[in-house]
C-alpha cells in the first residue's frame, strides 16, 4: 500500500465543550453519527472524545482535499473503536466518493489527547503495491 494523502488536525476540547453547550444535540446531530455520540456520551471524558472524533473529520477533509465543501458533510466521515483496537474510520457518501477518485482505499488514524487539545492524524492508502 502506497500512503496517497495526508491530513492533520488539532482541537481544543473546552472549545468543543463550550459549542456543545451553546448549541447542544442540533450539532452533536449535524457533526457526529448516532453510534459516535453514543460512544462518547457513554465516557467519562464525553468531551476530548467528542473533541478527538472533530478533529479526525477535520484531517480526514484536509486528506481528501476538500475541506467542508464539495459536498461532504461531518456524518460523511464516521469514527468507530472497537473495544481494545486502534480507532478507525468508515467513509460514506461524497467522502467516499473523493476517496475513491483519489485511489484512497483506506484510512489510518491516530488521535491522542494532552494538554487540553485532541489531535488527530489521517492517513489515506492506495491499494497493493507494497510498503511504502
Amino acid at each position: 500500500m502506497a500512503v496517497v494523502a495526508l491530513g492533520l488536525d488539532l482541537a481544543r476540547i473546552e472549545r468543543l465543550e463550550q459549542v456543545i453547550a451553546r448549541r447542544g444535540r442540533r450539532f452533536l446531530e449535524r457533526v457526529f453519527t448516532p453510534d459516535e455520540r453514543a460512544y462518547c456520551d457513554a465516557r467519562r471524558t464525553a468531551a476530548a472524545s467528542y473533541a478527538g472524533r472533530f478533529a479526525v473529520k477535520e484531517a480526514v477533509m484536509k486528506m481528501l482535499g476538500t475541506g467542508w465543501a464539495r459536498g461532504v458533510r461531518w456524518v460523511d466521515i464516521e469514527v468507530t473503536r472497537a473495544a481494545g483496537q486502534a480507532p478507525r474510520v468508515r467513509l460514506h457518501g461524497a467522502a467516499a466518493a473523493h476517496a475513491r477518485r483519489l485511489g484512497i482505499a483506506s484510512v489510518l488514524v491516530s488521535i491522542t489527547h494532552d494538554a487540553g487539545i485532541a489531535a488527530a492524524v489521517a492517513v489515506g492508502q492506495s491499494e497493493g503495491g507494497g510498503a511504502d
